[in-house]
């Protein structure tokens, strides 16, 4: 991959990350170095949103169900005004949004359990090193042959890193 379509990636605005094709979205993902950090919670694991794929006649519902924004009762509404859902079968479609709902607030349960028992079986001396790690963030230094980027400075690295302690 080369350095331009490395900058292209990161310039992609997180909220249109979704509506990219999987192809370019695995590529954005792969450019990401992650770094594991127990005692900040991943954001991706507080998500309140939930993808619906749910086999229905004439085809398939395809959405998303954000648990905190969006009324169940509005949700399924909407979806047989759109007639991409029969009047029978929203019923249905309710109680397969709980379940997704159940098992999505179920898997940020155990993940919050998992990092939880993670720290507590972490030794001091590791749990130290966790808390004193320090990020830096280095931008060229100015010349004939390079951008000015002394305006456009920011501390933040990736979601993994967050923002960096200092920049250089």
């Amino acid at each position: 991959m080369t350095d331009s379509s490395y900058v292209c990636y990161n310039l992609q605005y997180r909220s249109a990350l979704k509506y990219l094709r999987l192809d370019r979205l695995k590529k954005y993902e792969y450019c990401l170095p992650y770094f594991y950090q127990p005692f900040k919670e991943d954001e991706l694991e507080q998500s309140t949103e939930v993808q619906i794929i749910y086999l229905a006649e004439p085809k398939p519902v395809f959405n998303e169900f954000h648990w905190e924004l969006d009324e169940l009762e509005e949700f399924t509404d909407k979806l047989t005004e759109e007639e991409e859902l029969s009047e029978d079968q929203k019923d249905a479609l309710k109680e397969f949004v709980k379940g997704k709902f159940c098992e999505a607030k179920k898997a940020n349960r155990e993940a919050r359990e998992a990092r939880k028992k993670a720290i507590e079986e972490m030794s001091e001396e590791t749990k130290a090193a966790f808390e004193s790690m320090r990020f830096y963030k280095f931008y060229p230094i100015q010349s004939l042959d390079a951008h000015d980027v002394s305006n456009v400075k920011s501390p933040f690295i990736n979601r993994y890193y967050g923002k960096a302690h200092e920049v250089l």
